[in-house]
């Protein structure tokens, strides 16, 4: 039986799972919505659409869409999620507004792009610090004075509302919520998943207590680590360093697998093994064993 580090229970929530509803309106922003749905579907949330009927709508004049439910018959989600592209649509109509004022028990309010139009006319982002697209920032603030509007900033979380720039920014706020929620080890292996390798963990604005970069990034020790090890079948291994997500990869036949910081000299692969340092009398890594065999020594080499 493996033990499990009271830290790697707290850091570590892959099945952490939400239903969150997209409600997308006729014009919608294509990547808007596609980016974080990608995002959220690879964290194994259930995401679902809502429109204000389920007759077809047209994403920027490209890609039919027909919507899961209208208002009408939508189930109860954990989250709520609107973007940008003829938001107008959206934030202009009672009825919708109405449906967005009448949800409960919603754990995190998410916007992309102008969908922060639909979040403040409910009166979501009031006396809350918010941003949008940058053609669309000077409206937001001028048509509502009681939201705060950040003007260069990826995304805000201000608590159980998130916030961001247009389009490609949802991606980040996107895992940004996962990280919240699961964990930022999760979040990363999104990330790698849908190879978004640009992704710089926490360069959004935190207003909240709960940043889950923070016990990752004042990890020191990483460096302990880099060098070429033994592996399977006569392969070597090389372990490389990534300043920009202070973590680690395996580099194996030219290609980088993530190692998963749980606690000191222990990570763990996107294969699920973890890999566990082992260090000399000198405290210097000697080698690594795998949790697949754990009677195999796999010497560092240099």
């Amino acid at each position: 039986m493996e033990l499990i580090d009271k830290k790697e229970l707290e850091i570590n929530h892959e099945n952490t799972t939400k239903k969150i509803a997209f409600y997308l309106q006729d014009g919608v922003e294509i990547l808007d919505f596609a980016g974080p749905m990608e995002v959220f579907s690879y964290a194994g949330f259930e995401v679902f659409t809502v429109s204000k009927t389920r007759d077809t709508i047209l994403s920027q004049g490209i890609l039919k869409i027909v919507p899961d439910y209208s208002l009408q018959a939508a189930p109860k989600a954990d989250i709520l999620a609107f973007f940008g592209g003829n938001a107008s649509r959206a934030y202009q109509d009672n009825e919708v507004i109405d449906w967005v004022q009448k949800q409960e028990n919603i754990e995190y309010y998410f916007s992309v792009c102008t969908g922060a139009f639909i979040l403040a006319e409910a009166g979501i982002l009031e006396n809350k610090t918010a941003t949008t697209f940058h053609t669309a920032l000077n409206g937001l603030e001028k048509d509502y004075p009681k939201t705060e509007v950040l003007k260069d900033v990826r995304y805000v979380d201000h608590g159980n509302v998130i916030t961001t720039a247009g389009i490609s920014a949802g991606i980040d706020g996107a895992l940004h919520l996962v990280a919240k929620i699961q964990g930022f080890n999760n979040a990363r292996k999104v990330a790698y998943y849908i190879e978004y390798d640009k992704w710089t963990p926490g360069e959004g604005l935190l207003l909240t207590d709960i940043d889950p970069y923070h016990y990752f990034m004042e990890v020191d020790n990483l460096k302990d680590y880099l060098g070429t090890y033994e592996f399977d079948n006569g392969l070597n291994v090389e372990v490389k360093f990534n300043e920009r997500e202070n973590s680690i990869y395996a580099l194996l036949e030219g290609q980088n697998y993530p190692l998963f910081y749980l606690n000191k000299d222990t990570f763990k692969g996107v294969n699920g093994y973890q890999v566990r340092f082992q260090r000399d009398l000198n405290g210097s890594v000697s080698g690594y064993h795998s949790s697949e065999d754990k009677t195999i020594l796999y010497k560092k080499l240099n």
